[in-house]
């Protein structure tokens, strides 16, 4: 999957395709009568079964085998915030909507612009940065309507955002090691750390790991497949090319397509808002996208 020079497959492209991948991932949970630790860990578990073959062939192998102490504690910890990211969001759709809940994780690029420019020497243009501001102001359109104060929606709010801070250490991170580390070796020690933690965290709640009705395994394998393998092992594909804060900002578009797929399954309809909201980030991304993209980096 991986050469050196440019890729096959533009790299803003590839993200772009990922965030519809992504907006599946709070429908496939919504659907599943699991606890949400319990869905989070075969979620990440079923997505580790499924990417072993590519990870730990012969090079996947040497790759792993070779990797310092550093980077082994990095990539665990990227997957201890993975899991914490997962862990808190997956329970805020049990409190809030699912337009409130997508559009506060989806905020963190407040948190990974920062911490690129910060810690990883990212700049970016000020037409990047115009259409990052644009983007998290759609975001914000697609769930004011949903903004609730007090009671379960706030503490589902306040979880969902606490999901934002989490993914945008986990992105930041696998921007560092993705500069040195192959896809499916590197995302294979994460998500596998991920499930390590998640797993004790189901027993230490008291979250029965089965029985499970056909429906709820049906939705685990789909929430390996869809939003896991072809949407965030496609950001951490990314990450190798293009800066953090580009992968982060174009991950703003699933608020929009949860909110369609929510309309369409479970016929929570939008307000004006929302629509205009939805208008407004696809501008926010195509300006973003278009103005990061001058940014790219050549693998090598």
């Amino acid at each position: 999957m991986e050469k050196s020079g440019q890729p096959a497959i533009k790299p803003c492209l590839a993200v772009l395709l990922a965030v519809v991948a992504v907006s599946f991932s709070s429908i496939f949970t919504k659907l599943s009568s699991a606890p949400p630790l319990v869905i989070a860990f075969y979620r990440l578990l079923f997505t580790v079964a499924l990417l072993a073959p590519l990870a730990l062939n012969a090079r996947g192998r040497r790759e792993m085998a070779a990797m310092g102490i550093r980077d082994i504690l990095l990539a665990v910890m990227s997957g201890a915030f993975l899991a914490l990211h997962f862990a808190v969001w997956i329970t805020s759709l049990n409190y809030t909507s699912i337009s409130s809940s997508t559009v506060l994780v989806t905020m963190q690029p407040l948190f990974v612009i920062t911490g690129g420019a910060l810690f990883l020497g990212e700049k970016l243009p000020g037409s990047a940065l115009a259409g990052a501001a644009v983007t998290i102001a759609g975001s914000v359109l697609v769930g004011v309507n949903d903004f609730q104060i007090g009671g379960r929606a706030l503490f589902g709010d306040f979880l969902a955002f606490s999901g934002a801070l989490f993914v945008a250490v986990y992105v930041l991170i696998g921007r560092l090691l993705r500069k040195k580390l192959s896809l499916f070796p590197y995302v294979f020690i994460v998500y596998s750390a991920s499930a390590a933690i998640l797993l004790p965290s189901c027993l230490l709640a008291g979250a029965s790991l089965y029985p499970y009705p056909a429906g709820d395994w049906l939705c685990f394998l789909a929430l390996a497949v869809v939003p896991t393998i072809f949407g965030h092992t496609v950001f951490n594909w990314a990450l190798k090319y293009v800066r953090a804060a580009v992968v982060s900002v174009s991950i703003l578009g699933e608020p929009a397509g949860a909110t369609i797929l929510a309309l369409l399954i479970f016929q929570q309809v939008p307000g004006a808002l929302q629509v205009i909201g939805g208008m407004v980030i696809i501008a926010g991304l195509f300006l973003f996208t278009k103005s990061a993209s001058d940014v790219a980096i050549k693998a090598g």
